[in-house]
């Protein structure tokens, strides 16, 4: 018997005509936005222009900077680490990044008086963002600060050197006290490296990338693809300062794990299949059903939230993160439509992806509005729940 996708196509058509609108406004350069149920696709759209400046339309397989969707990624690579027993969740990560091995705690915001942690920060902390790391981007206390002097947004580092010079700062907060977005994904790279012996691209080619079949995806773009790279407005539409993205023609010492990739919708669309199925696709294994259901679980529990500043859009009300994507917790509390059990992150230029086991669905939007991004990601998600029939 073949399931019916369920949507309503009003609806659907609805989504499509409120990014077409977005476009017709010049808020939106454009999009590609992808929604799959029960394994089939049922929207697979490309909005307005790739390259405004030019005037090269959007097309379904254009490639975007997709930033922290990268992290996913990642950490499912961890996890293939796991279920090699090359490592323990539980392992302190100056186990396998001899430079943490003595790393203090920042006694307050200043970062001037440190401590010893009362325990290491371990894989765990870094998957679940639990570590006691911080992100310059979500502000400029002190220990950010160090982090921007540092060059740890630059790729100028290789992943080595990422993690020898964030070693050198005291961790923000004491691990496992507090749930706060940081560079960990970044130094998950380095130790996925440190492990295996292989570049982390390299690694993720071997192990997922191809297996899955996503040939679109890679930390450079290579010259016979690049007429397919999606760009931003030369200026933020809304008078913001433009954000300038990462150049992904060029190679750069640090391949990041937390922000380095580029995708196209096809692509990601595999690897959310791939989880949804519960770790295969098309004969591939690269996880098990049981590893999957550990990300896709809450890992937070009584670990409280940091929602101040900049960090208190990113885990909402009625959510907890899991091992390398936030988790949603409850039918309510929350201000978007969604199940309990969605799983989703997104990326800082404007892209989102959510799974929802419990309707077999996963949905992803790809744009390069990164000053627009905390509007369009719960306006998709929005629209998509909408259309479902049930």
């Amino acid at each position: 018997m073949t399931l019916s996708p369920g949507f309503h196509a009003p609806a659907l058509r609805n989504l499509e005509q409120v990014l077409q609108a977005e476009v017709d406004k010049g808020r939106l350069p454009g999009a590609v936005a992808l929604v799959a149920r029960h394994g089939q696709i049922v929207l697979h759209s490309a909005i307005g222009q790739q390259n405004p400046a030019g005037g090269t339309p959007m097309a379904v397989d254009s490639i975007f900077r997709i930033y922290s969707m990268t992290k996913p990624l990642v950490s499912v690579a961890i996890m293939q680490l796991l279920e090699r027993g090359q490592l323990l969740l539980s392992d302190p990560v100056g186990q396998h990044l001899s430079e943490f091995a003595d790393v203090r705690v920042a006694e307050d915001e200043s970062g001037r008086q440190t401590r010893p942690p009362a325990r290491p920060p371990t894989v765990q902390d870094l998957l679940r963002h639990t570590s006691g790391l911080t992100y310059e981007i979500l502000g400029d206390d002190p220990i950010q600060q160090r982090y921007a002097q540092a060059g740890l947004g630059t790729r100028m580092l290789s992943n080595t050197g990422f993690s020898q010079a964030l070693s050198a700062i005291p961790y923000r907060y004491e691990p496992g006290s507090i749930w706060q977005y940081s560079r960990a994904t970044d130094l998950l790279g380095a130790l996925l490296e440190r492990v295996t012996g292989m570049a982390l691209g390299d690694y993720l080619q071997a192990h997922i990338l191809g297996p899955l079949g996503m040939v679109d995806t890679a930390f450079v773009v290579l010259p016979d693809k690049q007429h397919r790279i999606a760009e931003p407005f030369a200026h933020d539409p809304d008078g913001g300062v433009p954000m300038p993205l990462m150049d992904l023609r060029k190679t750069t010492p640090m391949q990041a794990g937390g922000a380095g990739l580029g995708s196209t919708a096809a692509d990601y669309a595999r690897f959310l299949q791939c989880m949804l199925n519960g770790g295969t696709l098309n004969g591939a294994r690269i996880l098990s059903p049981a590893s999957v259901r550990l990300m896709t679980s809450d890992h937070l529990g009584d670990i409280p939230v940091n929602r101040s500043g900049r960090a208190a859009e990113l885990l909402p009300p009625g959510h907890g993160f899991g091992l390398g994507f936030a988790v949603r917790l409850e039918e309510g509390l929350g201000t978007q439509l969604g199940s309990k059990g969605m799983y989703y992150w997104s990326g800082i230029s404007g892209t989102v992806f959510f799974v929802d086991p419990a309707k077999d669905l996963f949905a992803i939007l790809l744009t390069q509005a990164p000053n627009q991004r905390s509007w369009y990601r719960p306006l998709f998600r929005n629209l998509v729940y909408a259309a479902l029939n049930d």
